[in-house]
């Protein structure tokens, strides 16, 4: 039955009725790229850290249109100012999943203000998103975005800031 439906559909192996146009009715299925399939299948970096933990700086992210959420969390080196760790939970779509694992990687190692320069258009190009799932990547970016300024207000507050206090209240006055 599944098969006889499946011809139909294609319009393959059952013969034409004089109603019909000559040229066989074609379904193009939506296939995504490798890559995406990759991260899917084995997204790197899923699980989560300590929220409370001062050098973890945490992205939440959702896409009300669509229903996918994304939580990008970073594990920051206070000395160094590098991220030395990230993870991600994501509920959503294929690309959304493939966008946060691929973000994870890219962060991994960089300092704060290097991973603020990544965009949403390059981890699409990255991952060949089709346009219709360009939100996925900008959720990535956002996220990003998000736990960049998580941790820094983190930091701010335990007064982890406090030698560059003085130069910024100089530089308003």
């Amino acid at each position: 039955m599944l098969k006889h439906t499946a011809k139909r559909l294609l319009g393959l192996g059952l013969g034409l009725r004089e109603t019909q146009s000559p040229a066989p009715r074609l379904m193009m299925a939506r296939l995504y790229h490798e890559r995406v399939v990759d991260h899917y299948n084995h997204p790197r970096n899923v699980g989560s850290f300590d929220k409370n933990d001062p050098t973890v700086g945490t992205g939440l992210v959702g896409a009300p249109a669509c229903g996918d959420v994304m939580k990008l969390q970073i594990k920051v080196d206070d000395q160094s100012g590098k991220i030395v760790d990230a993870c991600f939970k994501t509920f959503g779509c294929g690309s959304a999943i493939a966008s946060s694992s691929v973000a994870t990687e890219w962060v991994k190692g960089k300092q704060m203000e290097e991973v603020l320069t990544i965009k949403n258009t390059e981890i699409a190009k990255h991952l060949s998103l089709p346009p219709v799932k360009l939100h996925c990547s900008m959720l990535a970016e956002d996220a990003i975005k998000a736990a960049v300024k998580d941790y820094e207000a983190k930091r701010a507050k335990s007064g982890a800031n406090s030698e560059s206090a003085p130069a910024e209240k100089s530089a308003n006055a």
